[in-house]
């Protein structure tokens, strides 16, 4: 950090609360998981700084969705931004959500590792569930409930039930005898001599 811009005030605060979730042990489980899915360790030891020119991330997609992942070797910042989008694209395509995704820059500028990571654990789940992944990092993917299957007649048994004893008793409901914002009268007395 010592060639960024420092931050001040709510930046500073909301960067301080983002690193504060950072979780080295999800890191090295990601690292671990990459390094298995491509078959070769990471270029460095700097988690960040192995994935900034999107050349693994690529080598992950293209493992995961094989003909995906084609990506460029260079220093140029155009073309390691360019790899992380391949890589997102093909995250996408995988099924992972957008909003399990992290941004270009969160990487990048290493503005924002712990989301890289929560992707990293998601994209590990869609790829198990697609059947290219060997296992997965996080809790398994849920799988979609079926919609469950009613006949008519159920249905219209339900119904009936439902119509018969909404209001409590069998005799339904009305509002005959209420009275909505009059004054309540003592017995006896004639309710409408307000009014005449």
């Amino acid at each position: 950090m010592d060639d960024e811009t420092p931050l001040y005030g709510i930046d500073k605060e909301i960067q301080a609360r983002i690193d504060s979730k950072y979780s080295v042990e999800r890191e090295q489980e990601a690292r671990k998981w990459m390094e298995e899915l491509i078959g070769e360790p990471l270029p460095s030891d700097d988690f960040a700084e192995s994935l900034k020119d999107g050349a693994v991330l690529c080598k992950v997609i293209g493992k995961l969705l094989p003909g995906q992942g084609k990506f460029k070797q260079s220093r140029m910042p155009f073309i390691q931004m360019e790899n992380i989008s391949i890589f997102l694209r093909g995250a996408e395509a995988l099924g992972v959500p957008k909003h399990d995704l992290f941004q270009t820059i969160d990487l990048y500028e290493k503005k924002n590792m712990t989301q890289v990571i929560d992707s990293i654990f998601a994209l590990s789940r869609y790829g198990y569930k697609a059947g290219t992944s060997p296992n997965y990092l996080g809790p398994k993917l849920a799988d979609k409930q079926q919609k469950g299957t009613y006949s008519k007649d159920a249905a219209n048994a339900a119904n009936a039930t439902f119509n018969t004893y909404q209001y409590g008793y069998t005799g339904g409901a009305n509002q005959s005898g209420m009275s909505f914002g009059q004054r309540r009268n003592i017995a006896g007395s004639d309710p409408y001599a307000q009014y005449k």
